[in-house]
This record gives structure tokens, sequence and C-alpha cells, in this order.
């Protein structure tokens, strides 16, 4: 689709979404980022998926790249509570394929570096950790954490510190630690985190979309209408 034929499919759809909706979207949308992504790998709890998903919707976090070597990711609408609908999501499930090479690959290839979090690794303090280049945070398996070969791929490591006994936090837990800390400094900094003026359009049409019961099938009653 077109960027100006996205633009009048936008206008069409605002009469149908109330205005305290277009206002809530209009002020989420300047808040959104890309220049930070979240990587799962392999996570099979339902309610830990969906944490971390809500997290990320919560902290500003437009992509999710979503790992499925061995466990398929399953999140739970009883705690996503819809975020899950607001972000992009991107799987990597090719059988007898390397998902975690493929998807690091991908998001190196869009100027990423790939960030680990791992706490046996020789890793930053989270404190520490630049926030100047876009990066991608990979959360592993609830038991196991991040595999070998993310380890193997990634481009540095992180770790949060801690001050007890334990080694590391629950997976959600750990995103929601991560999340806030990196986007507080993000937005505390000079650097130009925000989204273009072109994928600010882009998601606005995407969430009114989903903010209309009927929004695919007004979609392509307009697009019929406007051939």
């Amino acid at each position: 689709m077109d960027a100006n034929t996205q633009n009048k499919l936008t206008e069409y759809l605002r009469k149908f979404a109330t205005e305290s909706r277009w206002q809530k979207i209009e002020e989420t949308v300047r808040l959104r980022t890309r220049h930070i992504s979240v990587v799962v790998e392999d996570i099979y709890q339902s309610h830990n998926a969906s944490a971390v998903l809500r997290s990320c919707d919560g902290f500003g976090i437009q992509d999710v790249h979503i790992i499925e070597n061995q466990n398929k990711f399953d999140a739970s609408n009883q705690v996503t509570i819809g975020a899950d609908q607001w972000l992009t999501q991107f799987r990597y499930n090719e059988p007898n394929m390397d998902n975690t090479e493929a998807c690091f690959k991908s998001l190196k290839a869009k100027g990423y570096k790939v960030i680990a979090t791992s706490p046996h690794e020789n890793d930053l303090n989270l404190n520490d950790l630049p926030v100047d280049d876009k990066m991608a945070l990979v959360f592993g398996t609830e038991l196991d954490g991040i595999s070998d070969r993310a380890k193997e791929l990634a481009d540095g490591f992180v770790k949060i510190p801690m001050a007890g006994f334990s080694e590391s936090f629950n997976i959600s837990v750990s995103a929601a630690i991560c999340l806030y800390n990196l986007t507080r400094r993000l937005r505390d900094s000079n650097v130009d985190w925000r989204l273009s003026g072109e994928e600010i359009a882009e998601l606005k049409y995407f969430w009114l979309k989903q903010s209309i019961k009927a929004g695919e099938q007004l979609e392509k009653a307009f697009l019929e209408e406007n051939k």
C-alpha cells in the first residue's frame, strides 16, 4: 500500500473510532521506539511470554523478535491484556533451520547490536550499557537462559546487578528491569530514538485498524471503492 492510500484510509477509519482513542494513538506513537528491540529465544511458559510483551508495550518498544527453535511462543491474553496487538512481532520458526542465526543476521543487517542477557559471560553491568547504538536485547528460556548458539553469535553481554544469593531474576522481571533502565536513559539522552514520520504514519494506521471491531472489513470496502 502506498503512503497516499494509507493516509486516506487512516482518515476514513478515524470516522469509526472515538476521539479519545485517536488521541491515545497520537500520544503513544510519539513515545514509541525501534532504537531498542527485544528478542526472545524459546520461551515456553505463557505467563512469561505474555509479561514480556506487556513490558515492551508499556516501555514503548515496538518490535519483538520471537525465536522458536524448540518451543512455541504462546502468549496469554489474560496477562498481555491486549498489549500484543500494538506490537510488531517477527517470528523465526522455520523447520530444520538455525532460527537464532536467522534472527540475529536479520537484526545485524538493520544496524542492531545483538546484546544477550547472561550473568555468566564477559558482560557489562546494565547501568554501564551504552544506549547510543541500536540494540536488540536477547532473553532466553526460563531454565537455561540463552542458548550456546546465541552466546556465540551475540555482539555483547549484559547483566543486571544483583544484591542477593540468586544469580538471576525471572525472565519477565529481567525484561522489565532492563527495559525500564534503558528506555529511561535513552529518553534522557541526545540520541535520535524516535520513529520516522513514515513509521509514525504506518503505526497510526495499523493501531487505528486494530481499535475498530470491523477494521479489516472497513479497509477492504474502502480499497474496493477506491480502486
